[in-house]
């Protein structure tokens, strides 16, 4: 039994299909608010509610579904398992790696920081609730060949696909890490049904920059993207992965060995 919460969103989306094909069990997908999380069992369950682009627009849904949620679930649900999707952006204040025992820099004065504090929040909760099997997972920047999510990625990569040349006002030395949400799937059921640690990297390990980006698009399409703002001067921390590579014995691959086959993806209708 699996149960995804946030299934309307980009990863609980591609979750609730995966499990659906790959273990042809239809997981337990409650819509927001539903009383039923708290009636049944929920056998393994995947906490991937959360907002990204509008939190500073929305702090009360923000922590609402980063924690207040999650900490009732903790409180009152009957599960064998809870994985807790959060995010590799908790370091972004830290030092030149980010390892899970890296202790945070987080500023309760910085706005943008409501996101990084709320989802901290909800990952020390997976350690004192007094919950067994009870897990987090800091998520790298997931991409999918359908381009359908609204993140920075998928705009790239379809203006490359359209053609330019094309002006982003972005700095050419801002990086991330990019992890496929075909790598990202799996390691979530292993980290579910057999992790023995609290917390996880979920990432693939290497960065990549806009303008190490911007010149794979062009070796591939042939098409000039240009980071229109000055380098930030900001070093963007590489996210240790030895966790899951000891654990599991799964490497996900490099952004670069997927984009060639993402451009020959037509895209989905709607995508934009």
């Amino acid at each position: 039994m699996y149960t995804v919460i946030g299934a309307q969103g980009f990863v609980g989306s591609h979750l609730a299909r995966y499990l659906a094909g790959a273990r042809r069990i239809a997981p337990f997908t409650p819509e927001k608010g539903s009383p039923a999380l708290f009636s049944r069992p929920l056998g393994h369950v995947f906490y991937c509610a959360g907002l990204t682009n509008d939190f500073l627009q929305r702090p009360f849904d923000t922590v609402e579904a980063h924690v207040t949620l999650f900490a009732r679930l903790l409180k009152e649900a009957a599960f064998d398992s809870m994985t807790y999707l959060s995010s590799t952006r908790l370091y972004d204040s830290g030092g030149p790696t980010g390892n899970e025992e890296d202790t945070l820099e987080l500023n309760p004065n910085e706005p943008r920081h409501l996101y990084d504090l709320s989802k901290a929040l909800g990952e020390n909760l997976c350690q004192t609730a007094g919950r067994k099997n009870v897990r987090a997972v800091r998520l790298a920047c997931v991409y999918a060949d359908d381009l359908e999510a609204d993140i920075f990625l998928h705009r790239v990569i379809l203006a490359a696909k359209q053609g330019g040349p094309l002006k982003m006002g972005v700095s050419p030395d801002s990086a991330r890490d990019y992890i496929h949400v075909d790598d990202v799937l799996p390691i979530l059921l292993a980290i579910a049904e057999r992790g023995r640690r609290p917390l996880y990297n979920l990432a693939s390990g290497a960065n990549v920059s806009n303008a190490e980006l911007f010149k794979l698009l062009f070796r591939l399409t042939g098409w000039q993207l240009e980071a229109t703002q000055p380098p930030s001067g900001d070093p963007t921390p590489v996210i240790d992965i030895q966790a899951i590579l000891e654990d599991f014995a799964i490497r996900p691959k490099f952004l670069g060995d997927r984009l060639p086959g993402m451009l020959r993806q037509k895209p989905t209708l709607g995508a934009a």
